[in-house]
């Protein structure tokens, strides 16, 4: 299973709203974001605005396709939509900036001879 990294940008005059919704997800979008493969999903939110999102998945395409089939995903972007910045009309989980993996310990390690 892969890793995926990637960023967004949370208007900063939203950012407690922002947190208060991700305190307490709709239960229907946590399974169907579990049935669509995303695995171990977390979101890292910077003062500033930043928004860190990790994920692993099988394939990062399809997940995010299978979570584009389900009506409650479609309710839940167009909620979330106007708490980001620079979408340019895409959906929040359209518009990832996906991070170039470079470094994971365990992969070097396991890679090392002593390991």
């Amino acid at each position: 299973m892969r890793r995926y990294c990637f960023m967004l940008r949370v208007r900063p005059e939203r950012l407690a709203e922002y947190r208060t919704r991700h305190a307490a997800v709709w239960p229907e979008m946590l399974y169907a974001l579990r049935d669509a493969g995303w695995h171990d999903y977390s979101l890292f939110l910077h003062p500033d605005g930043l928004l860190i999102g990790y994920v692993r998945a099988t394939d990062l395409a399809a997940a995010q396709a299978a979570m584009a089939a389900t009506e409650v995903n479609a309710r839940w972007q167009a909620e979330m939509a106007p708490f980001f910045t620079e979408l340019d009309g895409r959906h929040p989980d359209e518009g990832f900036v996906l991070l170039d993996e470079i470094f994971h310990l365990d992969e070097q390690l396991a890679a090392t001879p002593d390991a």
